[in-house]
C-alpha cells in the first residue's frame, strides 16, 4: 500500500512539474513593446510601433506582448522600468520602445540586462557611465521635418489658408517640434511658389494642452475656438490628442485635420492626409537584423535616421482627401526631397514653447499660442 501510494504521489508531482513547466512556457514573451505614455492604440505613435512588431512576429512565429507602464500619461522612469523588467521576467529577448521620456528607463535595465536586446524608437545612442555606447542598445530615429514639409505644402497648395500645428511634448519632444518646423516650412514654399502676399498663409501654433500626448476638455475647447475663429485645417501632432481635435472639427462643420505618425485617415473622414514615419517598417526591419544575427554588426550601440531616401517618411497620398493637389505634384516634391534638392530645416530649440524661433519667416505669419 505504502509503495503504490508513494508511487502515486511520484506521479502526481510529475505530471505538476508538467504542468507548471507548460504555463510558464504560456507566459513567455520573446519579442516586448513597452508603450509611451498614452494607449496602446492611440492612432498614432505607440500603435504603429505595436503594429510593427505584431506584423514581424506573425510573420515569424515568434511569441510578442505589450506592456503599458503604470499610471498612464503620468508614468514615471520607475513605472517604465518596472514594465521593461516584467518583460524580461516573462521572457523578453528584445524590447521595443517608442519615444524620449524611455531613455532613463531603458539605459537602468539595459544596463542590468546586458543579454537582452533594446529598441529605442525615437531615440539616440544610450551610454553607459563612462560614456561608451550601450551595446546591447540600437535607436531608430525620423526626419520629420520632412513629413511636416510635405503636409504643410501639400495643405497650401490645395487651397488652405489658415492652418494650425497643435504639439506634443510640452515643446520638449524633438519629433514634435521637428514635424511641427516642417510644417511651417512646407507651407510657407508653398505660399512662395503661388506668389502669395505675406499673411495670407497663418499658422495658429501651440504646445499648449499637450505635455502628456493626451486628450483633454482643456486641447479641444482650445481648438474648437481655433476653427469657430476661422482655422480651416490643424496639423494634430500628439498621439491620443488626436481625439480632442476631432471632436472639435466634427463640432464645426467643413473643419479639417491632418494626422500624425501613421495613416489616420480611417479615423475620420475629416483627415486630409497625415504626416507619416514608417514605425511599422522600421520595427520590422530591425527585428529582422536582430533574427539575421547581425546585431553586432549592424545594430549594436548604433542609431538609424531614416527619412525619405528610406522610404521611412512621407504623406499616405493613396488614402488622402486633397481636392487640387495630385498625386503627381506630390510625387515630384517628394523626389525633391529624395534626392536632397529639397531639405527641410532639422534644427529646433530644446524648449521650442516660444514664438521667438517662428518669428521669422517671409511669407508665413505663426500665430503662438
Amino acid at each position: 500500500m505504502k509503495k503504490a501510494l508513494s508511487l502515486i504521489l511520484c506521479i502526481i508531482m510529475v505530471m505538476s512539474a508538467m504542468v507548471l513547466t507548460a504555463c510558464k512556457g504560456s507566459d513567455t514573451y520573446e519579442i516586448a513593446v513597452v508603450t509611451d505614455v498614452g494607449q496602446l492604440m492611440d492612432k498614432g505613435f505607440n500603435q504603429g510601433t505595436w503594429e510593427g512588431a505584431e506584423a514581424f512576429a506573425k510573420a515569424n512565429g515568434k511569441t510578442y506582448k505589450y506592456y503599458q507602464p503604470a499610471n498612464g500619461s503620468d508614468a514615471t522612469d520607475n513605472d517604465r522600468i518596472a514594465a521593461m523588467r516584467q518583460a524580461i521576467t516573462n521572457g523578453a529577448k528584445i524590447i521595443i520602445a517608442p519615444g524620449f521620456l524611455q531613455a532613463t528607463a531603458m539605459t537602468t535595465v539595459a544596463k542590468e540586462n546586458p543579454d537582452v536586446k533594446f529598441v529605442f524608437i525615437d531615440g539616440w545612442t544610450l551610454t553607459d557611465d563612462a560614456g561608451n555606447a550601450l551595446p546591447n542598445v540600437t535607436a531608430v530615429v525620423y526626419k520629420e521635418q520632412e513629413s511636416g514639409y510635405l503636409a504643410g505644402y501639400a495643405a497650401v497648395m490645395d487651397g488652405y489658408r489658415n492652418l494650425g500645428y497643435t504639439g506634443g511634448g510640452g515643446g520638449s519632444n524633438p519629433a514634435c517640434n521637428r514635424f511641427g518646423y516642417g510644417f511651417v516650412q512646407g507651407a510657407e514654399a508653398a505660399a512662395k511658389a503661388l506668389g502669395l502676399e505675406k499673411g495670407e498663409v497663418t499658422v495658429k501654433y501651440s504646445y499648449q494642452h499637450g505635455a502628456s500626448f493626451s486628450a483633454s476638455a482643456e486641447l479641444q475647447a482650445q481648438i474648437n475656438g481655433w476653427y469657430s475663429s476661422g482655422t480651416e485645417v490643424v496639423f494634430a501632432c500628439g498621439g491620443s490628442m488626436f481625439e480632442s481635435v476631432k471632436s472639435a472639427a466634427e463640432a464645426n462643420p467643413g473643419s479639417k485635420i491632418i494626422g500624425v505618425d501613421v495613416d489616420q485617415s480611417y479615423a475620420s473622414d475629416l483627415v486630409i492626409t497625415s504626416a507619416v514615419k514608417g514605425l511599422k517598417e522600421s520595427v520590422g526591419k530591425v527585428l529582422e537584423q536582430y533574427y539575421a544575427d547581425k546585431w553586432d554588426t549592424e545594430l549594436a550601440g548604433k542609431t538609424q535616421n531614416l527619412g525619405a531616401s528610406d522610404d521611412a517618411t512621407g504623406l499616405p497620398i493613396a488614402t488622402s482627401r486633397f481636392t487640387t493637389f495630385t498625386a503627381d505634384e506630390y510625387n515630384a516634391l517628394l523626389a525633391q526631397i529624395k534626392d536632397g534638392t529639397i531639405v527641410p530645416d532639422a534644427t529646433t530649440p530644446a524648449d521650442a514653447n516660444n514664438a521667438d524661433w517662428l518669428a521669422d519667416f517671409e511669407y508665413v505669419v505663426v500665430d503662438f499660442e
